[in-house]
């Protein structure tokens, strides 16, 4: 019996890690949606870490993030689901253990950090000799700034949606 679930877990979590991939390469070739395809490829490790926990959804995240990093024509969708997209929705459970100011706290500093690498990453590998001026970097962080707070606000409704109403349809999954 036990065979049998760790045989569908791994199966679901391919399935997921394929769904993520095709997902970001979506979001690849229409480069409009490359941060809204890489924000629900992100979605996957959710599922992932409230049906079984543990390692699955951080396997369902770097098999995902290697993938696309790999096959993906560009990057872009992949560097944004590797440096914060995709592991957050799996800390996020850990972090709103602590009182809200400081999961908050927490939350942003991780935020920022990720949002630091991902600048670096495209001025220093996908763009290196654009020369752009600093008030486009603060109105780009300013954004980025609300965009996460909406996104952590629409990842716990999503999760709670999930939860009430429709986990008892992936009953089969367990």
């Amino acid at each position: 019996m036990a065979q049998k679930n760790n045989t569908k877990r791994l199966t679901v979590c391919a399935m997921l890690c394929a769904l993520g991939v095709v997902l970001l390469l979506l979001g690849s070739v229409v480069e409009v949606m490359d941060i809204a395809m890489a924000a629900l490829a992100s979605l996957l490790c959710i599922f992932a870490v409230i049906e079984y926990g543990g390692a699955a959804p951080w396997l369902v995240f770097a098999s995902t993030g290697v993938l696309s990093l790999i096959l993906l024509p560009n990057k872009t969708p992949a560097f944004m689901y590797v440096v914060f997209l995709g592991y957050y929705p799996i800390i996020k459970e850990k972090l709103e253990r602590f009182k809200k100011p400081i999961a908050w706290l927490l939350k942003e500093v991780i935020f920022n950090v990720s949002l630091i690498a991902l600048f670096l990453i495209v001025k220093f590998l996908l763009m290196p000799n654009a020369t752009d001026p600093l008030l486009i970097y603060a109105i780009t962080i300013v954004l980025f700034e609300v965009a996460f707070v909406l996104y952590d606000i629409a990842l716990t409704r999503l999760i709670t949606f999930y939860i009430i109403n429709l986990r008892h349809r992936f009953k089969f999954i367990k």
